[in-house]
């Protein structure tokens, strides 16, 4: 499944991102410490026995064969001449030594000496393809104006980030691939985008993580084969059982459950918001590394946050106790505003063109008439994700456990659906507008399959947002 995308502005990425070193034996000894290794012992188990099958389902066939063989051959003294010539073949192969060595065998040559070549270039049997060692390094190089997505994958107890490549052609055919990806230790369940420069410069390109674990962990996107995060906020120390009781220590300041939801500060570049399940929400720091604030205005776990794209130090965090709260950082002991609503909050969004909405709700009545502006049944179930459209004023997507995207014109507060898809996605858990493009939509789900959505491609979406499409093709000269 695919549980969380994140767009990466055009040309934050490096050109060629570097490969990374061999791990010290520092940090070799610390990933063993981390229990990376234990969790992924029974998924390796379960391998193993596939494998033991596999070998034996051979054996039986090699088994078959032979008695087949041997069949023929007696059935061929005396009737079908025919199978005498299959019998006679199958026993040339000599199954019985199927698997077993020959240290006498010498082929097409005189020895082991005429077989090995210290390296490709050294060996003049080979052949020299020099426009797929030029195809391999082109494919590497993250061009500026290439779209770069991050989709954080499960697959076979396996978790990792996929670095898309989205090349759009100027004929308009697009092409699309993974660039490179990253082993995670824990189920991913959330992603924040951020440039704060961790490892100094002007600024980076790295992806915050939040997973099944309380830890939250920060990658550098312009390194490939990286085995560690670049920081990690929180976390478990250590853990101690003694009977049936167990003792879990923490880093200081960590969640100590999942973490569902982050969001990155554009303005405040070193801060990070983060919720979790045990019902808190915490404001970190990543230059320092600590929590600097720890929220506990919610009575359950905490699915969602967003800071206004407006006012910066405004915060909207959004929970399974049926309400959605709005603090200011600068004065925490302030209680905020809350508005309740119908059912467990999965995702919620401020609105990109307007400082004082956010999905349904107007920030100016949070004191006298706390009420929705809007109600919306979009769906026949749950709405999992949703997104505003930077360019279009209005234009809000929204996907769903029924495995349907829809776009809807909200002017005016009376929302209309202009536009739906059935992406092949599954189940959908997260859609994403691109700022960059923002006709393109991505939209990940439950069969773990990364789906782009032209919006221009759908007829009805180009005739009517086709004069915002021009704007981005030629904006207006000053």
């Amino acid at each position: 499944m695919i549980a969380a995308i994140s767009w990466v502005p055009k040309g934050a990425s490096k050109s060629v991102p570097i490969v990374a070193e061999p791990p010290s034996k520092e940090e070799i000894e610390e990933i063993l410490k981390s229990g990376v290794i234990e969790r992924r012992e029974d998924s390796e188990n379960a391998e193993d026995d596939e494998e033991m099958e596999v070998e034996a389902l051979k054996q039986d066939e090699v088994a078959h064969a032979l008695a087949a063989a041997n069949a023929l051959g007696m059935a061929s003294k005396s009737t079908n001449p025919e199978t005498e010539g299959i019998a006679d073949a199958l026993k040339e192969l000599d199954m019985d030594g199927y698997d077993e060595e020959d240290d006498g065998v010498e082929l097409f040559g005189s020895g082991l000496g005429n077989l090995y070549y210290p390296s490709n270039a050294a060996d003049p049997y080979l052949k020299k393809d020099d426009d797929d060692d030029s195809e391999e390094e082109e494919d590497t190089i993250i061009k500026p104006e290439d779209s770069v997505i991050v989709c954080a994958r499960n697959e076979d107890d396996v978790s990792h980030l996929e670095v898309w490549i989205l090349e759009t052609e100027r004929d308009g055919d697009s092409n699309m691939y993974v660039h490179h990806d990253i082993i995670i230790p824990a189920f991913p369940l959330c992603t924040a985008w951020l440039d704060c420069p961790l490892k100094g410069g002007e600024k980076g390109n790295f992806i915050a993580v939040g997973s099944m674990e309380p830890a939250i962990e920060i990658w550098d996107l312009d390194i490939m084969d990286e085995v560690q995060p670049s920081l990690v906020l929180g976390g478990i120390v250590e853990k101690k059982k003694k009977g049936k009781k167990k003792s879990i220590k923490y880093e200081t300041g960590s969640h100590t459950d999942s973490v569902l939801g982050l969001a990155w500060n554009k303005e405040y570049r070193n801060i990070l918001a983060s919720c979790s399940a045990d019902k808190l929400v915490k404001i970190w720091d990543v230059t320092t590394g600590k929590c600097n604030l720890t929220m506990e205005h919610h009575t359950d776990k905490v699915q969602a946050v967003a800071w206004n794209h407006f006012s910066p130090q405004v915060l909207l965090s959004g929970s399974f106790d049926h309400s959605v709260v709005m603090k200011d950082g600068r004065i925490p002991s302030h209680s905020g505003f809350k508005w309740s609503v119908a059912a467990d909050v999965e995702s919620l969004a401020w609105d990109p063109h307007t400082e004082h909405s956010f999905v349904g709700f107007d920030i100016r009545t949070a004191s006298s008439d706390p009420k929705p502006s809007f109600t919306l049944h979009a769906h026949d179930k749950a709405v999992c994700a949703i997104s505003y459209n930077s360019l279009v004023p209005n234009l809000l997507a929204t996907g769903s456990m029924d495995k349907t995207v829809k776009l809807w014109d909200l002017t005016n507060n009376k929302p209309s659906c202009v536009g739906s898809q059935n992406p092949k996605a599954g189940a959908v858990f997260c859609i994403s507008f691109s700022e960059d493009a923002p006709f393109s939509l991505a939209m990940g789900g439950s069969k773990g399959k990364l789906e782009i959505w032209d919006l221009l491609s759908d007829a009805g979406v180009a005739g009517r947002y086709g004069k915002y499409a021009n704007e981005l093709r030629h904006p207006p000269q000053s």
